[in-house]
């Protein structure tokens, strides 16, 4: 018996890294999972490699038709829709002076737009069946102010914001939203930002950085029923960076 049997999961950026991490176990416990990114060629090969229970759907969360065509694309396909994983999300290092409008603008709107229409796309189907479990994914950024990613940190905070409301919003329906507040996350955005993460580990209370699957642990977590009386909480996977 695995503790997802009979879900059906929505991981947004699921092409690879942390996203890739959470389809591989949730299929492992017992998951049926779509995971939706704009890297197609990735996003395919990673749903090939986890198997039947998982299928690739190309989605762009800015989008809000495309959020509605694939939420009731899957409900139709599945009967149902249990689990959200707001996972899609860009980094940038960028300080506040070196913040242009374009850039601010764009930020906002796949980190915080996106979960916005992602929470609303998933709201219907989950308060009709008075169950489903949403998971967006924010960062230690969200918890503590981080100057060199001013626009990041921003995004952070608000999605931190938005799940608080949610989770009130929702919760009479029998819909729970929690958030999860990565640290250090060994994966190629992580890479791109600290090439021999040296600089990073050193910062980390607990040395090392964390795997994508540590992450993912917490979530499948909030995804199952073992959560079912989490909601509005923020879930911290950071080696001690905020304790």
């Amino acid at each position: 018996m695995g503790r997802l049997d009979d879900k059906v999961a929505l991981i947004t950026g699921g092409a690879r890294g942390q996203g890739a991490a959470e389809a591989e176990l949730f299929v492992a416990d017992g998951a049926t999972v779509v995971i939706a990114d704009v890297l197609d060629d990735e996003g395919r090969a990673t749903a090939d490699r986890i198997g039947d229970a998982c299928r690739y759907e190309h989605l762009d969360v800015t989008d809000e038709a495309g959020w509605g065509a694939l939420v009731a694309d899957i409900v139709e396909a599945h009967g149902r829709l249990d689990v959200l994983v707001n996972n899609a999300g860009i980094f940038r290092v960028q300080p506040l002076g070196e913040t242009s409008l374009d850039d601010w603008n764009r930020m906002l709107a796949i980190n915080q737009t996106g979960v916005f229409l992602g929470m609303r796309a998933v709201a219907p189907p989950m308060t009709a069946a008075r169950s489903g479990s949403i998971i967006n994914i924010s960062s230690v950024a969200g918890l503590n102010g981080v100057g060199m990613a001013f626009t990041y940190s921003a995004t952070k905070w608000a999605v931190r914001g938005m799940t608080k409301s949610a989770a009130q919003d929702l919760s009479r329906s029998g819909v729970r939203v929690n958030s999860v507040h990565p640290g250090y996350i060994d994966t190629d955005m992580l890479r791109e930002l600290d090439p021999d993460r040296g600089n990073l580990e050193r910062g980390v209370p607990l040395g090392r950085l964390a795997t994508a699957a540590e992450v993912g642990e917490v979530v499948l977590f909030l995804a199952s029923d073992e959560s079912g009386y989490c909601t509005g909480h923020e879930f911290v996977v950071d080696g001690g960076l905020t304790a």
